[in-house]
């Protein structure tokens, strides 16, 4: 999948949804992995304000709707928007508004998507960014919960359930993709209750609010409008969700399971799920060139180019180093190591998976001190052909050899093998993909 951007610039107005106010959009195309920037052109030096989690206004200051700002610079109720630009795959563009509120337009986002592919569509070269979610995510408050669980495509399953007479218990679950949202979703429009009205405008939202771009709702149905949908109230809660989550800066995958859930748990299951992508990418090692003169590096050394320590750094020094080619690497086994005291306690026996660890940490030493590869991070992509033919004990010196098989910019392929006093006790090859960290 590749990035994309519109192909002409293209204008759009309206009024604000909760501040009433006549605004005028102009979108413009722009460079790849420059994300979603609003420029306020009706303030002087015409400040950006970026979409994603760092600019997140609080909901405290922001109720009922989906808000982002830089200081006095505020961009409110981009949600629709959001959802738009997520479904039509658009990863960077440029905004530029003369007011604080984006247009609710008919209180859907059904106008976003006309107008965007009105501008047209292109791929920008680069590679999309897309994260898997790794391990389950879970939120409650307030009676409403949110999760995400790893799954290998994007999915929604979402219920509504309001105390209320007509606002029944709706449930709806879709694989979301360009067409699904276009078919089932993206003209859902925003709704409320009318006891809630009062007290809205007396906050001083819903200024530019009226019967036709929201969903009223009565003790006795719709007022003064019709349903697009049956589950129309259902449909929209989904809707901003996908603005919400795209406030992450890249695509997803992974089932999100939401019941009542609306801004403010969206906006902390964002956060979560940044957290949990960063706490993954920074698990890989990350290359910081060290000269190696005579080709061997002590335990100082290879802590400047693995993030690893005690008690998992599995490697104790490198004694051969032939940048680009082979690598040798040392790891004295003792009783003190921490995995014998649960690892078959009455006959200690190393891991054969630590002993892998350790090879492939050589390994990152070997390819992750080229220069060229600097700010560069590894991950494992394949292990293929492990044997392991010798159990390790404590008093043996592992001898950890790394041979290169393939050294790109962006994949690394190595044959490894573990010696005990030149008998090999394991050996495998390793594939890694180098990615910028």
């Amino acid at each position: 999948m590749e990035q994309r951007t519109i192909k002409k610039p293209i204008e759009l107005s309206g009024v604000g949804l909760h501040t009433g106010i006549e605004v005028n959009l102009k979108f413009k195309p722009a460079p790849t992995n420059t994300g979603i920037n609003f420029i306020r052109v009706d303030i002087k030096d015409s400040p950006m304000v970026k979409a994603d989690t760092n600019y997140i206004l609080d909901q405290d200051k922001s109720p009922r709707r989906t808000s982002i700002g830089n200081g006095p610079v505020e961009i409110h109720t981009i949600e629709h928007l959001m959802a738009a630009l997520w479904a039509l795959g658009i990863d960077n563009i440029i905004v530029e508004m003369d007011g604080p509120e984006l247009p609710g337009l008919d209180g859907s986002a059904i106008g976003f998507v006309e107008m965007l592919r009105n501008a047209g569509i292109e791929n920008q070269g680069a590679p999309k960014n897309v994260y898997q979610v790794r391990s389950p995510l879970w939120l409650e408050q307030d009676g409403a919960t949110i999760m995400v669980l790893p799954d290998n495509q994007f999915r929604v399953s979402y219920t509504l359930n309001y105390e209320h007479p007509v606002l029944r218990t709706q449930y709806l679950s879709f694989t979301i993709d360009e067409n699904t949202f276009e078919k089932e979703i993206a003209s859902s429009r925003t709704f409320c209750l009318e006891r809630e009205v009062k007290d809205l405008r007396e906050q001083g939202l819903g200024k530019g609010a009226n019967y036709e771009n929201t969903v009223v709702v009565g003790n006795k149905g719709v007022i003064d409008n019709k349903l697009r949908f049956e589950d129309e109230f259902a449909r929209h809660k989904i809707l901003d969700l996908l603005g919400d989550l795209y406030l992450l800066g890249y695509g997803i995958r992974g089932h999100i399971i939401a019941m009542r859930s609306g801004h403010p748990l969206n906006i902390k299951l964002v956060n979560k799920i940044n957290a949990q992508r960063e706490k993954t990418l920074s698990g890989g090692i990350k290359g910081v060139h060290v000269e190696t003169g005579s080709g061997i590096l002590d335990a100082e050394d290879i802590q400047k180019i693995l993030p690893h320590r005690y008690p998992f750094l599995l490697v104790d020094k490198i004694i051969e180093l032939e940048p680009g080619k082979r690598a040798v690497g040392i790891k004295n086994v003792t009783m003190n190591e921490e995995f014998f005291t649960g690892h078959f306690p009455g006959r200690p026996v190393m891991p054969g998976v630590l002993i892998v660890e350790a090879m492939a940490q050589v390994a990152g030493v070997l390819m992750l001190n080229k220069k060229e590869n600097l700010g560069k991070m590894a991950y494992f992509m394949s292990l293929d052909k492990a044997k392991f033919r010798k159990t390790v004990v404590p008093g043996d010196q592992l001898r950890l050899e790394v041979s290169v098989v393939k050294l790109k910019s962006k994949i690394g392929q190595v044959h490894t093998r573990a010696l005990v006093d030149d008998q090999v006790v394991s050996e495998a090859d390793l594939m890694f993909a180098l990615v910028k960290a």
